[in-house]
């Protein structure tokens, strides 16, 4: 394609993108009403009353009764799914049926620690990912090709749970290198601007508190980056082995560019679209996969209180808490899709 071509050609993409982020928000709006749909009678149908989980087991009819009213147990499904949609519009998730606290508050509460964990983890997919794929394409058969690949078999098939319980036993318990749970040590003192500790250090210019902030998101953002890491490895791999058999490759090694230059400039960029569309997938993926991990490492976010409402049957919690989730996933879908045509002015957006 011609300059003045790719100039038309951006132009082009510039006057339809808005167009296109407002039809992509219109389609959020029945997804994330399906997803409301789908979790509030899966939650209703499952065995549980939260009302004898509050009250106990000793109870009395009356006062399981009473509860039940007031928490609005007691009125036919499609009424309670009516207010809690209603609310819904209003931008109110709702309380949380133990601490009667507002579900919005503690999730903007909870939210940073899943932030931090979820961005760290995919700092270090995407560095290893990236790093590994480009070397198995570049040495393919070889035995660094074998191993990498045979690794991120490892990482796709590791159960998270079972990985994270190893890495505490033994850097935590046996080594003592890293700490097996929370997020700051007893006794770091830190001032909270963003509430994401290692953010809030860096601003406040507080290095022991960013240190061991840093030392605690090691082993659950490692847990948790083994599954994206893995993924992006081998798509990045398949994209550059693509890329690498073009003629315009095989033209750019003939005009005796370095092989460093072939590699990253001509060939990884151009296999750069469907790695970009795997880290977007996979941020949202971590965004639900942190529920195993923050409960494995006692990190205090999103998805851990999420685990803790299943256990009490905290129906706003796991209702509010999906939806967020939900809605993050979307999004960022939505930013890898316009993310596409500032990588490669190629791509059309209609």
């Amino acid at each position: 394609m011609s300059s003045s071509g790719r100039s038309n050609h951006k132009l082009w993409n510039q006057k339809l993108m808005l167009p296109y982020i407002l039809r992509r928000i219109l389609i959020m709006i029945p997804t994330l009403l399906g997803v409301s749909i789908i979790v509030f009678f899966m939650l209703h149908v499952t065995p549980g009353d939260p009302a004898e989980l509050l009250l106990g087991e000793r109870a009395t009819d009356e006062a399981l009764l009473q509860l039940r009213e007031h928490l609005g147990l007691n009125e036919p499904l499609y009424i309670q799914y009516g207010m809690f949609l209603k609310r819904l519009l209003k931008g109110d998730l709702g309380e949380t049926i133990w601490t009667r606290q507002k579900v919005w508050i503690e999730v903007k509460q909870r939210f940073p620690a899943t932030i931090e964990l979820s961005i760290a983890a995919l700092i270090i997919s995407c560095v290893f990912g990236i790093f590994f794929g480009i070397v198995s394409a570049t040495k393919q058969y070889s035995i660094l090709d074998y191993l990498s690949m045979i690794g991120a078999l490892v990482g796709v098939s590791m159960p998270i749970f079972w990985l994270g319980l190893v890495l505490m036993l033994i850097f935590s318990l046996h080594l003592g290198w890293l700490p097996m749970s929370g997020r700051l040590s007893i006794g770091i003192e830190l001032e909270t601007i963003t509430n994401i500790y290692s953010l809030d250090a860096l601003l406040t210019g507080n290095w022991a508190a960013f240190k061991d902030a840093v030392w605690h998101l090691v082993l659950p953002a490692f847990t948790l980056s083994t599954i994206p890491m893995a993924i992006v490895a081998r798509m990045t791999r398949s994209s550059m082995l693509e890329v690498l058999k073009q003629d315009y490759i095989k033209t750019a090694r003939a005009k005796g560019l370095s092989r460093f230059a072939v590699t990253m400039k001509h060939a990884f960029r151009n296999a750069l679209i469907p790695v970009v569309t795997t880290i977007g997938l996979q941020f949202g993926v971590l965004m639900g996969g942190a529920i195993l991990t923050e409960t494995i490492f006692a990190w205090p976010g999103v998805g851990k209180w999420m685990y803790d409402a299943v256990m009490q049957r905290d129906y706003m919690v796991i209702q509010g808490g999906t939806l967020f989730i939900a809605a993050m996933f979307v999004t960022i879908n939505l930013v890898v899709d316009v993310l596409y045509a500032v990588i490669n002015p190629r791509i059309s957006v209609r």
